[in-house]
């Protein structure tokens, strides 16, 4: 990777020669130069005079760029020969070839006292920053390359004067936009110098645009196709990004994330990529590692995992991983980088999961990569990241872990041998003649198991065919008969390494584990091979081993349920103190922690080694080690009574447990009855709704028939009116008797209907008084309220009954009226004499004829209305039927809710009491632990 700020300044263009006088002060600085055009640069067969012109014209330099800066030529000539005296570069060419290290340390210190120099006096630094605010390129470019020289050799000083310069950072910044290319690069490498380790300038820099800038320039130069110009603004991006918490929010908030998708897209064919290529591709994966840092705020990096997802980018980069022709060292950094992205997230997990190689038939990317693990030819680095990949994969996450175990277990192994399992990939591995492999696969199932209790049980069950004709032995006692046969196997590799990752699997397995340990200790051959081990004086190299091993029978110790009473916890104690002594036991078990590599795996989860060789500890392993230690330490000086006591409080605190999570299991029941009961209600409510909207329509047609009744009522007056005008002069003898008669017997079925109602009416006026004075008695819970409404919804269905039903007596009385109305004009008819007109007897015909006609159509439309009239009354009757049924089914629901309300009450009280006894008596336990000197949480 070519190293940033070496060999990109670009030869600045000769300016055309400006007319007028030569100065002796141009002629000097040309010939300290070396040339005679403003920029060229001296060749190595020149002389030189640095050291001479440095120390006797650095005054007058600066005094130059004080007075003459409205002259651009002579001040372009001064920035550049300010860059020459301060500038390591040229020296640093020459230099390569002698191999001179004394004279390199000369020039590096010389370069270096030029530039204190120059920064002593601050006012020259903020001058400079106002020659790069002009756009003639004969200024702005040698002032470019000497503030850069500036902040190569007394970066800090710099640093904090271009920060205190008002508006120091912004100025720099719009190099950026420069539309000269040779400037807007020089200026890129500018504020890679200027954002080095310095929080502040960063955040300036970031908040002036300067991510979308930068990310324009990549995308225009052609992404990972680009030239050196985007490698130079990746590694600025990797300054203003890398350890600035604030940066990165703001990177992520500004939807640049989504921006990176791009920078990944690959061919079928990768073959014949440039070096460049690989080197712009490795600096975008670092780039998506900076962001998603196990080391970052735990909330930053799952909020840029989860964009990583959302925006495509997780799955382009696993179309890399799972590319053909792709160059090693980028299949390396892409497996790193995806481990980063999926670790801990688990939607990134189940994608990952889900991810399939392209071949046929298709096999998981799991298991191809684990594959590849267990695979002694590949290259080290390649299974390094693997593993890092499988252990991100199983970090935090549970479903996972119970996928991998499953491959292992009886029920669900491919018992037609097609297809390789990832459980069957770490057996091969942790059973194999090679080391790596077996380091390698151990660590890989122990994170399958780690803080999963029920997985640890679950692989007891795992059995394993060792040879032909013998029957199957557990995994666990493979485990040991390997780790008891030391050197005795040939191996290639360290024998050291293979049973160090072996102890560290059984550790894992072991610990928070009694049933587990119970398995191992039923093998007679354990404890005294771990007892051996401990006890014998080896070598630093075996020392390792005999704290592991110390490490594993203080595990036995400590979660020993006592279930086998020849190794009880008491007995084991015993054997200690006996074969190895407790003070030189606890000694090996601090071998562990004082190791060097034990230090180097402890701080940081990716495990990172220069050689197979230093490949000894976990990560993870490392906590569990911290975490046992001291607890182990305790549980070997405690007395046999200080055990029982221990004992004794473990049990009631499980009892404790038991009895807390059997209520919470009868609350949870409980909780869900009252949903069930709630969704109940809900659907009584809906009904009751619908119910209401009918009711509602109801009412409407019956304001319908009423408009109807009341338009009848008016023409029937009108027509008596004109009756009683005529009633002198008209015979009324073409009304026969029989309609009259018909008539009347309709109104008189009509009141006895009407009576009818008014009964049914007052027996449910009667029923709505008991129910009301029924719910004033209960509670005012969420179930009464709904009953509540189902009375106010009769209460105003009564309501509009009597509205009805005073209605019908008015239409009762205009009847009764049209009645005695009608009775009178038959007396007339029985009394009248001829008419006293002498109108024609044809005419009174006629009009007799008429009147009658018009009379009988009126006396059939009433008919009609009084039929439709009786329908809408018989179906009003059927919905207060309906409202009541419904009625009486809320009031029973009511009442089996009160019960089960009490009930509840009744037994959360219960619930109240016995916790609270319980927490009496933990409190007691725990301060009776305190008193034997148990540390309690």
């Amino acid at each position: 990777m070519v190293e940033p700020g070496a060999a990109r300044t670009c030869h600045r263009p000769r300016e055309p020669e400006r007319a007028g006088p030569p100065r002796a002060a141009m002629n000097f600085l040309r010939g300290v130069m070396g040339g005679p055009s403003a920029g060229a640069q001296p060749s190595g067969a020149e002389t030189k005079y640095r050291l001479e012109v440095g120390f006797q014209a650095m005054e007058h330099l600066i005094n130059v760029l004080q007075t003459d800066r409205s002259d651009s030529e002579i001040i372009g000539y001064t920035l550049d020969t300010l860059f020459n005296i301060v500038s390591n570069d040229l020296e640093e060419e020459e230099q390569d070839d002698l191999e001179e290290e004394n004279s390199q340390k000369q020039v590096d210190d010389l370069g270096r006292q030029f530039t204190e120099i120059f920064i002593k006096q601050q006012e020259n630094v903020t001058l400079l920053l106002t020659f790069l605010e002009e756009f003639d390129f004969q200024v702005r470019w040698p002032g470019v390359k000497l503030l850069t020289s500036l902040l190569k050799q007394q970066g800090p000083q710099v640093q904090q004067i271009i920060l205190v310069s008002p508006m120091g950072v912004s100025r720099l910044m719009d190099l950026l936009a420069d539309s000269r290319e040779v400037i807007r690069n020089d200026g890129v490498l500018l504020l890679q110098q200027l954002t080095k380790s310095n929080a502040a300038i960063q955040k300036i820099v970031a908040f002036e645009n300067a991510f979308e800038r930068l990310l324009d320039i990549v995308t225009d130069e052609g992404n990972s196709d680009g030239g050196i110009v985007v490698e130079d603004c990746l590694l600025l991006l990797q300054n203003l990004l890398k350890n600035n918490n604030s940066n990165q929010n703001f990177f992520k908030e500004g939807s640049y994330i989504q921006r990176m998708k791009p920078w990944f897209e690959v061919g079928d064919d990768n073959s014949g990529w440039s070096a460049q290529k690989v080197t712009n591709l490795h600096l975008m994966l670092q780039l998506v590692r900076v962001l998603v840092s196990p080391t970052n705020p735990p909330g930053a990096t799952s909020s840029c995992q989860k964009t990583m997802f959302h925006c495509g980018l997780l799955q382009q980069l696993c179309t890399i991983l799972m590319a053909t022709g792709v160059p090693a060292d980028i299949l390396t950094e892409t497996i790193n980088t995806v481990s980063e992205v999926i670790r801990g997230c688990q939607i990134n997990q189940d994608y990952f999961a889900s991810v399939n190689a392209p071949s046929n038939p298709p096999r998981s990317a799991i298991v191809v990569l684990l594959m590849s693990m267990v695979n002694e030819r590949q290259p080290f680095v390649l299974r390094c990241a693997v593993l890092y990949c499988f252990q991100c994969f199983l970090y935090k996450n549970q479903k996972g872990q119970g996928e991998i175990v499953s491959t292992l277990l009886p029920s669900t192994i491919d018992a037609t041998g097609n297809s390789v399992s990832a459980g069957q990939l770490l057996c091969g591995g942790l059973f194999s003649t090679d080391s790596l492999s077996n380091w390698c696969a151990a660590v890989a199932l122990a994170h399958a198991l780690q803080d999963n209790a029920t997985l640890k049980e679950q692989l007891l069950r795992v059995q394993l065919a060792t040879s032909i004709g013998n029957p199957p032995v557990s995994l666990l006692q493979q485990c040991t008969n390997i780790l008891s046969q030391g050197d005795k196997i040939d191996r290639r590799g360290s024998k050291v390494q293979t049973r160090v990752g072996l102890l560290m699997l059984l550790c894992t397995w072991l610990s928070d584990c009694p049933i587990a340990v119970t398995h191992f200790l039923h093998n007679s051959a354990n404890i005294p091979f771990l007892t051996g081990q401990i006890a014998e004086n080896l070598g630093e190299e075996e020392q390792l081993v005999q704290g592991l091993c110390a490490l594993l029978l203080g595990i036995c110790i400590y979660y020993n349920d006592n279930s086998l009473e020849n190794c009880r916890k008491e007995k084991l104690k015993q054997l200690i103190e006996k074969r190895i002594g407790k003070e030189n036991f606890i000694e090996k078990l601090g071998f562990i922690s004082k190791h060097e590599l034990y230090s180097r795996a402890a701080q940081k989860p990716q495990p990172s080694f220069s050689s197979p060789d230093h490949m000894m500890f976990d990560h993870e392993f490392t906590k569990l080690v911290k975490e046992l230690e001291g607890i182990i330490t305790k549980a070997i000086y405690k007395s046999s009574e200080e055990d029982k006591q221990e004992e004794e409080v473990k049990k009631t605190l499980e009892q404790h447990d038991n009895i807390v999570t059997h209520y919470k299991k009868v609350i949870r029941e409980q909780d869900q009855q009252l949903e069930e009961l709630k969704q109940k209600v809900n659907t009584l409510k809906s009904q009751n709704e619908q119910l209401q909207t009918a009711v509602t329509q109801q009412m409407s047609q019956i304001q319908q028939h009423k408009d109807q009744y009341n338009l009848l009522k008016v023409q029937l007056g009108k027509d008596n009116q004109h009756h009683t005008s005529h009633s002198d002069t008209l015979q009324m003898n073409g009304i026969q008797p029989e309609e009259i008669s018909k008539l009347q017997q309709e109104i008189e079925e009509l009141k006895n209907k009407h009576e009818v109602l008014q009964g049914q009416l007052r027996e449910k006026d009667s029923v709505i008084e008991n129910m009301k004075s029924l719910q004033s008695e209960t509670g005012t819970n969420e179930q009464s309220s709904q009953i509540t409404a189902g009375l106010e919804h009769g209460n105003e269905l009564h309501r509009e009954l009597e509205a009805l039903r005073i209605q019908i007596q008015s239409q009762s009385l205009d009847i009764s009226k049209l009645q005695s109305e009608k009775q009178e004009l038959l007396q007339q008819m029985n009394t009248a004499s001829v008419p006293a007109l002498g109108d024609s007897s044809a005419v009174i015909a006629a009009k007799n004829s008429e009147l009658e006609g018009r009379l009988l159509q009126e006396i059939k439309e009433l008919k009609n209305d009084v039929k439709a009239l009786s329908e809408e009354k018989a179906l009003l009757k059927q919905h207060l039927d309906s409202v009541n049924s419904t009625v009486a089914v809320l009031q029973n629901e009511k009442s089996k809710l009160q019960q089960e309300v009490a009930e509840s009450k009744k037994e959360q009280d219960d619930l109240l009491v016995l916790l609270a006894d319980q927490d009496q008596k933990i409190l007691a336990l725990k301060n009776k632990l305190k008193e034997l000197g148990e540390p309690v949480r």
